[in-house]
């Protein structure tokens, strides 16, 4: 029998497979109507809390300004305690204006009834600054 930790620790597992496929509708179905994304740093655009249909949009725009349709997340470690998942992550994708964006992170889920109901998202700004923002 597996406990509330493995199953959390599922549930981010799928979450993050269905981010990877760019299907914008499957993420937010994995998330609780009242989810919560926050992301580090001042990045215009993506810093800060969203709630989830602010969230839609910034992944909408992310995936549109993608060769791909979305950006691959490699989980690379988990850590589980209680509702709380930690996940060391890398990503990958590749720009139409053809820059590379290969990011590394800490994200840190809370998950409440086998969904996502809140995400803290640490990164490397200033990588994202240059790949998504800067001219």
């Amino acid at each position: 029998m597996s406990t509330p930790e493995e199953r959390n620790k599922q549930t981010v597992t799928e979450f993050m497979e269905v981010f990877t496929s760019g299907d914008v509708d499957g993420i937010l179905s994995r998330m609780t109507d009242d989810a919560t994304w926050w992301v580090a740093g001042t990045i215009p655009g993506i810093s800060g809390t969203k709630d989830r249909a602010g969230f839609k949009d910034m992944v909408s725009g992310i995936a549109e300004s993608t060769t791909s349709g979305a950006i691959r997340l490699t989980p690379l470690a988990f850590t589980a305690e209680g509702d709380r998942v930690a996940v060391e992550t890398e990503s990958y994708t590749e720009l139409r204006n053809g820059r590379v964006y290969n990011n590394l992170y800490h994200f840190l889920f809370t998950v409440r009834d086998g969904k996502i109901s809140s995400v803290k998202e640490y990164l490397d700004t200033e990588h994202t600054t240059a790949v998504f923002v800067t001219p």
